[in-house]
């Protein structure tokens, strides 16, 4: 059995939260598990509730196509979310759900020790910028303790607002040069207000 696969059995045992009551399964994530590039979103939807995978709605369906548009598959990368139940009514996750959940998100992330993550939405975004805001940041990446952190929208962002499906197209498409540029980028100690910062163009 998978480390991956022992800690699935855990997170399914969790009740923490009110929702979890009321889930029809619980939504821990999938891919490799020595995945280089892991995508983070926000939590199960309705699809996801009754599938026990995440994105498989419209907008997994859009993060599929943006895989392939960098020669990726769902096999080659790890996706998870930041809450791993679905929230009544598809409301946003509570900070109390976030932060139940987040021992779980940093064993997935600590057992596939990715090189690069890539935040999908503000409250995966929220974890690893914080106090910024995702029209600002999106398409830039922070490079810190060996990993590459990139924010996006989330690909449901696109069925609400067509005009940003190009926007999430090219910061899609900065995916694989990131990876080889983040080799020859240095880190250093953040000052205040000042991120370490890169971006490809």
């Amino acid at each position: 059995m998978s480390l991956l696969t022992e800690l699935y059995e855990q997170i399914a045992l969790c009740h923490k939260c009110e929702i979890s009551r009321a889930r029809t399964t619980v939504v821990p994530g999938e891919g490799a598990e020595d995945a280089d590039i892991m995508f983070i979103g926000e939590a199960p939807g309705w699809h996801e509730d009754q599938q026990g995978r995440p994105f498989v709605g419209p907008a997994g369906q859009f993060l599929d196509q943006l895989l392939a548009s960098i020669n990726l598959n769902r096999k080659q990368v790890y996706i998870a979310n930041v809450i791993k139940c679905r929230p009544t009514g598809n409301r946003d996750p509570l900070p109390s759900e976030i932060t139940n959940c987040q021992p779980w998100l940093d064993k997935q992330i600590e057992i596939i020790q990715p090189r690069m993550i890539v935040t999908l939405g503000r409250y995966s975004m929220a974890r690893y910028f914080p106090g910024k805001t995702i029209s600002k940041i999106h398409g830039t990446a922070l490079k810190k303790d060996g990993i590459i952190y990139f924010a996006m929208y989330h690909p449901a962002a696109a069925l609400h607002q067509q005009s940003l499906r190009q926007t999430i197209e090219a910061d899609m498409n900065k995916i694989p040069a990131l990876l080889v540029e983040s080799d020859t980028v240095k880190e250093t100690a953040p000052q205040p207000q000042q991120l370490n910062m890169f971006e490809v163009q």
